[in-house]
């Protein structure tokens, strides 16, 4: 009982935050904002939109059977201690701005931010520089040393990829920085609401359902292929899609994975767009209780094998704790089950270069 009421009192707190934070943050939008009505009108034409929200391929509960929030809620309250690092996260510091890129080079920031440049082309995905996951800063804060880059690190970016709307992905003091170095945004269908609320132009955003394809420029192709995850900032659930890309680029094949539970998507991909020379997967954040949203590490090996990856680069992992397991336990479990299985994986400090049939690097760095 007293659990319970500890539960129910940190429930009432954090709605209370939450309003208290949309009140004081409503000129700046962190939490974003309602489709357009036309965008709303092309989110309904939508084969993944049913039920006045956007639907998984398969079976997605958020929770596992007999799983409950209040209990999520009082494990996330008392966390294990190694749940983040004991000291400063090592980090490279790397010029972005003269970074060679001849064949396409990979810097990651932690968790789910990375650029990639080729050949005078520069894409960034999901960067979130604000220090906290999460539209409050005393929340989800990020490990000491994580945050080697800022966006004034960034070179001009040609293409932003945005995979969905979560706030450890879309990161409003980020996005609204970047928008005046950003020459063209590709997104889910609906984020463009948010987007167009934080000052970007309506030409500058284009929006994909799965499979959707486009010629980005000449020599890149951008597709957008199904992942199983959810979407949503504050209380909003599924008014916007979430999505994976399949980025190929001057003559390498990419696989830009967002965030996914485990399924069937991986063999479909794989088998219409496979082999990938580089698979970038979530590796991180999972849970014994929300099995279905996020892989376990394992997972993570076999669906690069569905892919048919011939290297993985793991994220979504070393900067932030968004869930139980130990800071770097999706690290070891990876390494630990790829080994077995023969697949390659490179393990790049933040911010050390990855250079595609070139260096992959392999530190371990994480052992403290």
């Amino acid at each position: 009982m007293k659990r319970l009421r500890t539960a129910m009192l940190v429930i009432t707190i954090i709605i209370l935050g939450l309003v208290v934070s949309t009140a004081v943050f409503m000129k700046q939008s962190p939490f974003g904002s309602d489709p357009a009505e036309a965008r709303l009108e092309r989110i309904k034409r939508s084969s993944n939109y049913r039920d006045g929200a956007f639907q998984n391929l398969e079976f997605t509960p958020t929770l596992r059977e007999g799983a409950s929030y209040m209990n999520v809620i009082w494990e996330n309250l008392n966390k294990p201690k190694d749940n983040v690092p004991p000291r400063p996260i090592p980090t490279v510091k790397t010029d972005l701005k003269t970074l060679a890129d001849e064949k396409p080079t990979i810097v990651w920031f932690g968790h789910s931010s990375y650029l990639i440049k080729s050949k005078g082309v520069s894409l960034l995905v999901d960067p979130v520089f604000s220090g906290h996951a999460s539209p409050v800063s005393f929340f989800g804060k990020s490990y000491p040393g994580s945050d080697a880059y800022r966006v004034e690190d960034m070179p001009s970016i040609d293409y932003l990829i945005l995979t969905h709307d979560h706030y450890d992905h879309l990161d409003y003091p980020t996005i609204s920085q970047l928008i005046p170095k950003v020459k063209k945004i590709y997104t889910a269908l609906g984020v463009g609401a948010h987007l167009e609320r934080w000052g970007a132009r309506p030409d500058q955003i284009v929006e994909f359902d799965w499979w959707d394809h486009q010629s980005v420029s000449p020599n890149i192709e951008l597709t957008a292929t199904p992942a199983r995850h959810f979407s949503g900032r504050s209380f909003a659930r599924g008014k916007t899609l979430w999505t994976s890309f399949v980025l190929q680029l001057h003559g390498y094949k990419l696989f830009v994975g967002g965030d996914s539970g485990f399924g069937k998507h991986f063999q479909e991909i794989g088998d219409k767009f496979g082999p990938f020379d580089l698979a970038i997967l979530e590796c991180g954040q999972y849970g014994r209780d929300w099995p279905n949203i996020h892989m376990f590490p394992e997972e993570v090996v076999t669906a690069a094998q569905d892919l048919r990856a011939r290297t993985i680069l793991p994220v979504h992992w070393a900067k932030f704790s968004l869930a139980m397991h130990a800071w770097n336990e999706p690290i070891q479990r990876l390494l630990k089950k790829s080994e077995q299985q023969g697949m390659d994986v490179t393990t790049p400090h933040i911010g050390e270069p990855v250079v595609l049939n070139a260096s992959y690097p392999r530190t371990v760095w994480w052992n403290f």
